[in-house]
């Protein structure tokens, strides 16, 4: 429901297809709620809401409705509005043959989020416009395939009305639909009640199955101390009334509730460590470092959880549900330091909320380019739905001097100015106005940082037991930052195996470090990976493949992109690349 069929997306069931309704459609009233208080007040909510999971005779649920609403008959093969099938009560079958209708394969939808059915009518009829008074030709469209080959070509349509039977071939093109004069007609199918728009983007042939019909665009943050601490757990929702008696100034008040809350729930709250909590929060929304952008509120974010990580904090200064415990490894971290790293910690707990913020179609959510949100409901709501997932992780630094002194390489600059300016210019071409486009993140301590998460997070699914998909990168990348934190990814079952901390410790962690470089060496497809100018959706990788770097969609944060390993190990031609090169034993 947050990364894969949230609101908006298409979900297919049996022989039918759903579209999954606005989050003001759903019932949620046994839902849990998720707190975090950090990620929920960039985000303008005072909490998350964990989709339901229910059954057939419960009350609450996550609402759906039958979309696309164009269907076929396999039997007789016509193809018109489902309701003009007059199926039985509780149904979806062709009265007359009896068979299981089949949902239009094909959809329309535009870069803001508006989705419709095929025009079927129109794309038959687009060489012989013979309408009626009704605006059609009065006959009954009909779909069949020929069955000669697997492409568009065999999907064919015809009218009774006489028109020659025309093929989907061509449906795709990027200008098919406006040759037809057909405009997006603006609709929200998942909103219920919801007008149409007036929408001037040009609307576009999707499969409803595809990947660009529906991508999430999610947010996510750590909880970390004083947030994450068991004092402030306990209090949850309470904080919204605390946070009004602070800012009147009424402290006196905020000891009167918080002793009679402590009463209710057996615990001793302290009101000298919720004011200054109260206090922490103010300061922190009142001031912002540098020009503020639309990304500064989750850039803070990221800030505050790279000075907690590198602090730590023991499981010795924590109670039982504190959701955050960060120790330093127990043996000394000085045979790191031929590679490069410093810093490694331990998190042996570890909470990460990720949250629903929005959705786009067509356009592809790439690293700070301005596609377009889709509301996820009709009225403003005070919730997201979200979820949450507990485990593990490690997290590690790269000596900053060094970093900078391999950076000023002019060979690295070239290799990354090449990633840089690909990724501009796609973002560029994807971007309604090009000029307001960011600049591009990548850098070589960027891109390096992100390589070296994937090598770790490959060579951990081997060593450590968990499946690459249930591991994940969180990366701090900036002219301040220089670490990342490979973490739990799933909340499932595979999300708890245990091991991945002790991945952490120096001696083990040196052994993985020489086995993903030595691994990052070669890959299967050299020389043409290792000798690549650009890969990958335009050209923003280089030596970056499925055979050596890729990992699967839920644990990278850029999509598979900006990664490059000869800046990890160098080239056949030029090793000095490579940050770790001179520890690598060739």
């Amino acid at each position: 429901m947050i990364t894969t069929y949230g609101v908006g997306s298409l979900v297919a069931v049996d022989n039918e297809s759903f579209i999954v309704a606005g989050t003001d459609s759903w019932n949620i009233s046994d839902a849990p709620t998720v707190f975090e208080h950090r990620l929920a007040r960039v985000l303008g909510v005072k909490s998350f809401r964990l989709p339901p999971a229910s059954d057939d005779t419960s009350k609450d649920g996550v609402h759906v409705r039958r979309f696309p609403l164009w269907h076929s008959c396999p039997k007789c093969a016509s193809l018109q509005h489902v309701r003009r099938f007059n199926s039985p009560a509780g149904k979806n079958e062709c009265s007359a043959c009896e068979e299981d209708l089949v949902p239009s394969r094909f959809v329309m939808a535009c870069a803001k989020g508006h989705i419709d059915d095929f025009p079927y009518w129109k794309w038959a009829h687009r060489k012989n416009r013979a309408e009626g008074e009704t605006g059609l030709c009065g006959g009954e469209m009909r779909l069949r395939t020929s069955g000669k080959t697997a492409s568009l070509r065999s999907i064919l349509i015809s009218c009774t009305c006489g028109v020659p039977e025309v093929s989907m071939e061509g449906a795709f093109t990027g200008t098919a639909l406006s040759d037809l004069n057909v405009f997006c007609s603006g609709k929200r199918p998942w909103l219920k009640d919801a007008p149409t728009e007036r929408c001037s983007e040009r609307p576009r042939t999707l499969q409803r199955g595809s990947s660009v019909a529906w991508q999430p665009i999610v947010r996510t943050a750590l909880s970390i101390p004083p947030w994450s601490d068991e004092h402030f757990t306990r209090l949850g929702s309470r904080l919204d009334d605390l946070r009004e008696m602070y800012e009147a100034g009424d402290e006196h008040g905020i000891r009167v509730y918080l002793k009679v809350l402590g009463i209710e729930k057996k615990y001793e709250f302290s009101a000298a460590k919720v004011i200054a909590l109260l206090a922490a929060e103010n300061q922190e929304d009142g001031g912002s470092d540098g020009e503020a952008t639309v990304d500064s509120p989750f850039v803070r974010l990221r800030n505050q959880e790279y000075e907690r990580l590198i602090v730590g904090q023991p499981e010795k200064e924590t109670g039982r549900e504190d959701q955050f415990v960060c120790e330093h490894p127990l043996s000394s971290p000085a045979v790191l330091s031929p590679y490069g790293v410093t810093g490694p910690m331990l998190v042996k707990r570890l909470r990460e909320v990720r949250a629903l913020k929005a959705f786009s179609r067509v356009d592809t959510p790439e690293t700070r380019t301005d596609v377009h949100q889709a509301a996820l409901s009709l009225v403003e709501l005070d919730w997201l739905p979200a979820m949450e997932v507990q485990g593990e992780g490690v997290f590690l630094r790269l000596d900053e001097d060094r970093l900078d002194d391999w950076a000023r390489s002019v060979a690295v600059a070239a290799r990354t100015d090449r990633i840089r300016n690909n990724h501009t210019r796609m973002t560029r071409e994807r971007a309604q106005d090009p000029e307001s486009v960011p600049d591009s993140p990548a850098s070589p301590r960027m891109i390096l940082l992100h390589t070296l998460a994937h090598a770790l997070i490959n060579e951990w699914s081997l060593d450590g037991g968990y499946p690459a998909a249930s591991l994940r990168e969180r990366l701090y990348a900036s002219d301040a930052m220089a670490g990342i934190l490979i973490c739990t990814a799933t909340s499932d079952s595979a999300g708890s195996l245990g091991g991945l901390v002790a991945q952490g410790e120096p001696d083990r962690l040196r052994n993985s470090l020489d086995s993903a470089l030595d691994r990052a060496r070669w890959c299967s497809a050299d020389p043409l990976c290792v000798e690549s100018t650009g890969s990958g959706v335009g050209g923003i990788n280089m030596a970056a493949c499925h055979a050596c770097v890729l990992l699967p969609e839920t644990s990278c944060e850029h999509n598979n992109g900006l990664l490059d390993r000869a800046l990890l190990v160098g080239t056949p031609e030029d090793p000095s690349i490579g940050f770790f090169s001179d520890v690598l034993r060739y």
